[in-house]
């Protein structure tokens, strides 16, 4: 009782930011866009003692942001209630934005918040959500377009390895080259293993029909991701109308909030929802995204940011899976000690491990710091 009575009167002493950029193994491509390096934004909260760390994978004026409009509102909250905190915060971002860099910039310090609680009560944060299961199926993401067809199949395998039975490749930036990309992934990793494939919206509405129907036919592929723009749900609809069944159409990972997931539901868009909690509002918004999923008996799919992502989706009810995706992993293994691999298939918080179990790497970090 002592503890529980000490915990509600700690106040959030402040947030220190600091952003890193990470230059990519090699150069990368999807099917719209092209970079060499992540960056990647800290927060940390302290408060009695503890600091809680939180994350988004965004530019650098999402620290500067953070700094102006978040700091000063987050200062002095009570650390034992982090969703009050989001609605402060998300009010004082009303006429700067509160979608893309505001919701990174919320989703970041909302995570970091949630780490701090976790780690003043002794918990994990997902023991904290509460924990609806013990662990969650990931599947291997990368296969970029920029990749030979020897890179592409040797990653992919790898994760098949490794016992992760469902891996994704990107597709859609040069359609005349998809099929032997395809079919060197198919025999990269056998007829067991899912194959996904992301197109990142690269495709019109009757381009995407028309790769719906060959993805499933000539490749077993039975996940297709973002084939046209989420930013028009009645087309992605569409394409949803007139896939083959078997194949389910994903889309989400821009939603800036609950409100553009809930378009995409009331749209008919997806078989699957997708959701980036270091975007879409943080911790605090990802559970009642769960929410609409689960009144809407729609699965849900976690998008990248594995070392938050695991923690989150263990409280979850409709979770189906997170993605591993390889920059993520790489970076996350860079900036933080205490990340979690994933052991046959699935990511597993350590709950022995208060918070998030990660400790920013200083030293190592340093040399990336941009912000």
């Amino acid at each position: 009782m002592a503890t529980r009575t000490r915990a509600a009167e700690i106040a959030v002493d402040g947030l220190e930011v600091t952003a890193y950029t990470v230059p990519t193994d090699e150069p990368e491509s999807d099917g719209t866009l092209e970079w060499d390096s992540t960056t990647i934004v800290v927060v940390e909260a302290r408060g009695g003692g503890e600091r809680g760390v939180g994350y988004t994978y965004g530019d650098v004026a999402v620290a500067t942001l953070i700094r102006s409009k978040l700091a000063d509102v987050v200062e002095g909250a009570d650390a034992m209630a982090p969703s009050a905190t989001w609605a402060s915060m998300h009010a004082a971002l009303r006429n700067v934005g509160q979608q893309g860099v505001g919701s990174m910039a919320l989703s970041a310090v909302d995570i970091a918040l949630w780490d701090l609680k976790a780690r003043l009560l002794g918990v994990s944060v997902a023991d904290l959500v509460p924990r609806a299961r013990r662990r969650v199926p990931v599947y291997g993401s990368g296969g970029f377009t920029s990749y030979s067809h020897d890179r592409l199949g040797a990653q992919l395998a790898d994760w098949v390895e490794e016992g992760i039975p469902r891996v994704k490749m990107k597709i859609g930036r040069d359609p005349q080259r998809d099929p032997e990309r395809l079919a060197a992934a198919r025999s990269a990793v056998g007829r067991e293993v899912e194959l996904m494939v992301d197109a990142n919206g690269a495709y019109e509405v009757p381009e995407a029909i028309a790769w719906a129907n060959r993805l499933l036919e000539e490749w077993d592929v039975e996940y297709l991701e973002e084939p046209t723009t989420s930013d028009d749900p009645g087309g992605l609809a569409r394409v949803r109308d007139h896939a083959p069944p078997g194949l389910a159409i994903a889309a989400g990972e821009y939603a800036w909030d609950v409100y553009a997931c809930g378009r995409l539901l009331d749209a008919g868009a997806v078989d699957i929802l997708q959701a980036d909690v270091t975007r879409c509002g943080g911790i605090t918004s990802l559970l009642r995204i769960d929410g609409l999923c689960a009144a809407g008996n729609v699965p849900f799919s976690a998008h990248c940011a594995p070392a938050v992502s695991a923690h989150a989706c263990c409280g979850m009810q409709t979770v189906l899976h997170i993605e591993y995706f390889h920059d993520h992993t790489r970076v996350e293994r860079i900036v933080f000690d205490g990340v979690v691999d994933a052991r046959d298939g699935c990511l597993e918080p350590d709950r022995d491990r208060p918070g998030l179990g990660l400790e920013l790497r200083r030293p190592d970090a340093l040399e990336y710091a941009v912000s």
